[in-house]
């Protein structure tokens, strides 16, 4: 299906150019969402009426998603979530979550304006592309974790795995100390049984005297 693009749309083209698109993705997407229209005799008449109202509302909303984009981009978000001690999530972390704990720190997001790359399916720092306006695109980071304290070790440089190993390295100490005292414990009421030498040489003292 041949389309007029109403702004630019990543990997098809720029406002104004007419496209050749899958007629799912025009129909399903493009069309519904007025970022194009049919590409006929009337849609090109029409269109060439409303450029300029069409390219000063655009730069005007470029303005505004770049004015937005500066405070936003490089911002980190911490998103809490349950996982196993290998750092694998119950789930996964959705554009929602991403969108909802920027709209929670203060910035106006929309789900759809969160492209991810894949799933994120692990605790760690996710980088997570934003796009603002068809021509800006901005980049946050999520930090997905357990707990805010888990949080703020990972913004620090902490992997995962390296919190895990220092925690078994942690329990395996106190272990030890445990053991040690049950062993300290064991030598000091051992030091109070009379052995059989024991009584063997005090009745030798008792006969001496």
């Amino acid at each position: 299906m041949e389309i007029i693009l109403l702004e630019r749309v990543a990997k098809l083209g720029q406002m104004g150019e007419v496209v050749s698109v899958k007629e799912g993705y025009a129909r399903n997407f493009l069309l519904p969402q007025g970022k194009a229209l049919r590409a006929n005799a009337a849609n090109l008449k029409a269109f060439e009426t409303q450029k300029a109202q069409l390219e000063a509302r655009n730069l005007e909303t470029r303005k505004e998603a770049e004015s937005l984009g500066e405070q936003l981009d490089g911002q980190k978000f911490v998103v809490i979530r349950s996982a196993s001690d290998g750092g694998a999530l119950y789930g996964s972390v959705t554009p929602r979550d991403a969108a909802d704990a920027a709209t929670a720190a203060g910035f106006s997001i929309d789900k759809k304006q969160i492209a991810l790359s894949g799933p994120i399916k692990d605790l760690g720092l996710h980088d997570v592309t934003v796009i603002l306006h068809p021509e800006v695109e901005v980049t946050i980071t999520l930090n997905v974790a357990r707990s805010t304290e888990e949080a703020e070790l990972q913004a620090s440089g902490k992997s995962i795995q390296e919190l895990a190993a220092e925690e078994e390295a942690a329990a395996e100490f106190e272990i030890q100390e445990l053991f040690d005292d049950i062993g300290a414990a064991g030598m000091d009421d051992g030091d109070l049984v009379e052995t059989p030498e024991d009584r063997a040489a005090a009745r030798a003292d008792t006969d001496d005297a």
